[in-house]
């Protein structure tokens, strides 16, 4: 039997300490913000009146319907893509590559500049034409469906790694020609052969989707809607403790969904055993 190695490596544990450190020390100065009142002591009513709050709901719900939509079209343009990328141009995968990675590389503040020019050619050039009410419903106050496509294309790097990170881990070639040789058709086969086994990244790819939707700020500010991330800006210059509180809220809310996502993508199938007479 294999024996453990349990060799304590300094070099490694102060590397750890100091990680954590960094991360939990303004999350617990943030905490204390949030429950220290000056004169009162410990005091939780921050936390209690952010269901009160005017805009919480719908700026939270807001941002959940957003990231719902965005998981949506990301995963059904990119799934189909990717697969069909590694079945018949493999060749071509650097190129995708690049061109999924062009959002890490163009400034948000340029890539809301762009939207907003052409958001613009609406009422200048199409007013006559029935495309304008197209440019209307797309800035819906309610539902903003170009929040939804900026998103989208802003998700592209992640959910290419995740995805790719999944393919290279599965022979798509084999399953799909299995389940083409039992009759089933490219649809049938992408939905019953390859999309279970890329739970684990399909889930990665959606969590790092909401993660991103939840905590975007610079799009939608600019183009003048209010998410969650714009709410809480929107309430910290009169109410800075109860700014803190929901982003420490929201945090944990990420945390949560992270190890949910975990949790769900680290589960198997038991194991069958078949017996031979």
């Amino acid at each position: 039997m294999a024996r453990l190695n349990t060799t304590f490596r300094p070099g490694r544990a102060a590397v750890l300490a100091v990680a954590g450190l960094y991360f939990l020390v303004p999350l617990a100065a943030s905490v204390i913000f949030t429950v220290d009142v000056p004169g009162q002591g410990l005091n939780v009513d921050a936390y209690a009146q952010i269901l009160g709050t005017d805009g919480f709901l719908p700026s939270l719900v807001l941002s959940l319907e957003l990231a719902a939509a965005t998981i949506a079209v990301v995963l059904l343009l990119m799934v189909p893509a990717m697969v069909a990328l590694r079945l018949g141009a493999p060749r071509l995968r650097p190129v995708v590559e690049v061109i999924c990675s062009l959002p890490l590389i163009v400034p948000p503040i340029a890539f809301v500049a762009g939207i907003g020019t052409v958001l613009k050619w609406g009422p200048e050039y199409l007013a006559t034409t029935p495309l304008f009410q197209t440019f209307v419903a797309l800035q819906n106050p309610d539902f903003p469906i170009v929040l939804v496509l900026a998103y989208v294309v802003m998700a592209l790097p992640f959910v290419h790694r995740a995805l790719d990170a999944g393919l290279r881990a599965v022979d798509v070639r084999t399953l799909v020609e299995a389940a083409r040789s039992c009759g089933a058709g490219w649809p049938q086969a992408l939905v019953r052969a390859v999309l279970p086994n890329l739970r684990s990244a399909l889930l990665n790819a959606a969590f790092l989707t909401l993660a991103l939707v939840l905590g975007e700020f610079t799009v939608a500010q600019l183009l003048g809607f209010q998410p969650f991330a714009v709410w809480i800006y929107s309430i910290g210059g009169s109410q800075a403790q109860m700014s803190v509180a929901v982003s420490v809220l929201s945090l944990f809310l990420t945390w949560a969904l992270l190890l949910a996502v975990a949790t769900l993508g680290g589960r198997r199938a038991p194991s069958r055993t078949v017996s031979q007479g």
